[in-house]
């Protein structure tokens, strides 16, 4: 046998391929080091009174104390609290005036700092040319600190400006300790401007407490300074 015949008959060598190079990925504590940081530094607990809104850190501090000795409650827990605020502008007017929707939702914005969601009507009224779905007003339901700060600005700076003010009456209450009051210009709110407005709008506040009788509801609004008309004056009226 040739030596050519000798080196067909071996067969040939499978090529050696490349190994691949194992790369190890960086974690995340190695890419950002303070992430990694922060976990493990002891989380700060956060105060009970931080970032309270003025009015309800007055109420935590005075009127909650107030309210217990006078009505001689067994707990805190049982001491009422503001529960939520709606704020409502009916648009009667919306039936001709396709504007009119879009102006009360801006101003309600303003005044409450929150998106007003728009109400429709539920049936159709033919004498009243209304239709089942048309806007028939907007409002805004506050809850929390933005439900705060919206009352204190109500008590401090809106309802001082009505022209010849006496007080807010003291029996609009619903026999459950909620408190309705009626506005009928928006302008009284200082975040609108009078120039600015197209048309004055009435609104209606109903501020909802956890007072379980009207009497508890009105000792907590006026401890946290709701100028409600003055007993001689009703008397006298």
């Amino acid at each position: 046998m040739t030596q050519e015949n000798k080196e067909k008959k071996q067969p040939a060598k499978a090529k050696s391929t490349p190994k691949k190079r194992v790369t190890r990925r960086a974690t995340r504590a190695e890419t950002q080091p303070e992430v990694a940081a922060a976990k493990k530094a002891p989380s700060k607990k956060v105060e009970s009174g931080q970032n309270r809104p003025r009015l309800q850190e007055f109420y935590h501090a005075q009127v909650r104390e107030a309210l217990i000795k006078e009505f001689s409650y067994k707990s805190s827990m049982q001491a009422p609290t503001l529960d939520k605020i709606v704020v409502n502008i009916g648009l009667g007017e919306a039936l001709t005036n396709s504007r009119a929707v879009e102006s009360a939702s801006n101003d309600l914005g303003l005044i409450t700092g929150q998106k007003p969601i728009v109400n429709r009507a539920k049936k159709s009224i033919a004498n009243f040319k209304l239709r089942e779905g048309m806007p028939i007003g907007v409002s805004v339901t506050l809850r929390k600190a933005r439900m705060w700060e919206f009352f204190d600005r109500l008590v401090a700076s809106a309802l001082p400006r009505i022209r010849d003010f006496r007080g807010v009456p003291r029996k609009s209450f619903d026999g459950r300790g909620n408190y309705s009051v009626g506005l009928k210009e928006q302008v009284i709110f200082p975040e609108i401007e009078y120039n600015s407005v197209d048309k004055f709008r009435g609104l209606q506040i109903v501020i909802c407490t956890t007072a379980e009788n009207d009497e508890e509801g009105l000792r907590l609004l006026e401890l946290l300074g709701m100028p409600f008309v003055q007993l001689e004056n009703v008397n006298a009226a």
